[in-house]
């Protein structure tokens, strides 16, 4: 039997253009396209879908209950990018052992972590 793979996230928002728009300019996806009404941000094998939904608020009442960590290959570059356009930061960007962290929070409320991992803590997982 295969296994399951996760191949995508359903981000919902009351506006899904600003979140998409948001998401497109800070973390710069693959693709950025439009699916029968979805919003769709590819990064790498995985699919970001952004639409609305009648039984979400504005913001997030409890963004640390899901966090989406994006890995990328210069944190301090992505992390430059998203000041240029006024992110908002839970964490800034720190070093932790040789990795990079950084957490910020998108227009609905909700945490993306950036994260940089060093050559040796990529080995020891």
């Amino acid at each position: 039997m295969q296994r399951p793979v996760l191949g995508s996230m359903l981000l919902a928002s009351t506006d899904p253009e600003r979140l998409n728009t948001w998401y497109a300019t800070v973390l710069d996806p693959e693709q950025n396209i439009e699916v029968n009404g979805y919003r769709l941000l590819k990064f790498g094998e995985f699919f970001l879908m952004i639409d609305t939904r009648a039984d979400v608020a504005d913001k997030n009442p409890e963004p640390g209950r899901a966090i989406m960590n994006f890995d990328v290959p210069d944190a301090r570059a992505v992390v430059a990018r998203m000041n240029q356009a006024g992110v908002s930061w839970l964490a800034e960007l720190e070093d932790r052992d040789g990795s990079l962290f950084a957490t910020a929070i998108d227009p609905d409320g909700n945490y993306v972590q950036i994260i940089q991992l060093s050559d040796a803590h990529r080995a020891a997982m």
